[in-house]
């Protein structure tokens, strides 16, 4: 399991980031001070560390200084918006640099990036029955194999990896047909049907009108 410490000092937003990396299948611990983030990384090991800046008692900058001889990727999470800020981060050797307020599904992408970067990308992904292993890309239902195309694949991974997260069809295509979408959406509403009935989402990935899909 991929354990994620999550530093930051605005509850809604800690709560919000945990909330989503917890149904995306992930380990989450808060922080609300840098002085107990540091205490936290100096008594467990955690795969990824999302650190906000502005902080009390100890600021994102210098927590990450002591963070940084252990190896773990750091991405900020800040309301810093100006180039020189992204530019530091950056150049202190952040992995990633995001901007609040931010899409949380950007966030998700991001998070699985710097995993992927790093090799602790998480290798199976569970929902109900349905098991995804994410390297060999093989998909069970109860224990038994379901064959799902390379694109039903992708839709389904994308979809257990957002679960609760209104996914649009611009953003569904941009990710699993890139630039071979030609426009006609006909293509995701046959790929979901497929999926639905392949592996029993009839009732649980959900049609949000004129915007998109959602597995609930």
């Amino acid at each position: 399991m991929i354990k994620i410490l999550i530093v930051e000092d605005e509850l809604p937003i800690s709560k919000l980031i945990e909330m989503n990396l917890t149904d995306a299948g992930y380990t989450c611990t808060c922080a609300y001070d840098g002085v107990t983030g540091a205490d936290l990384i100096e008594k467990h090991t955690y795969d990824l560390i999302l650190l906000d800046i502005m902080l009390p008692g100890l600021n994102g900058y210098e927590l990450f200084e002591y963070i940084k001889p252990m190896n773990i990727p750091v991405i900020f999470i800040t309301a810093k918006a100006a180039l020189n800020d992204r530019v530091r981060g950056l150049h202190l050797g952040a992995e990633d640099y995001i901007v609040k307020p931010f899409e949380v599904l950007e966030l998700l992408a991001r998070v699985e990036v710097v995993l992927r970067r790093y090799n602790k990308s998480q290798r199976m992904l569970v929902y109900g029955d349905v098991t995804i292993d994410t390297f060999s890309m093989v998909v069970t239902k109860g224990g038994q194999k379901v064959n799902l195309t390379p694109k039903e694949f992708d839709l389904a991974t994308l979809f257990v990896r957002n679960k609760n997260i209104t996914l649009s069809r611009d953003r569904l295509f941009e990710l699993v047909w890139g630039s071979d979408y030609d426009g006609d959406t006909r293509t995701l509403d046959l790929h979901v049907l497929r999926i639905r009935k392949k592996l029993g989402w009839e009732n649980c990935l959900k049609t949000i009108h004129r915007i998109g899909y959602r597995l609930e």
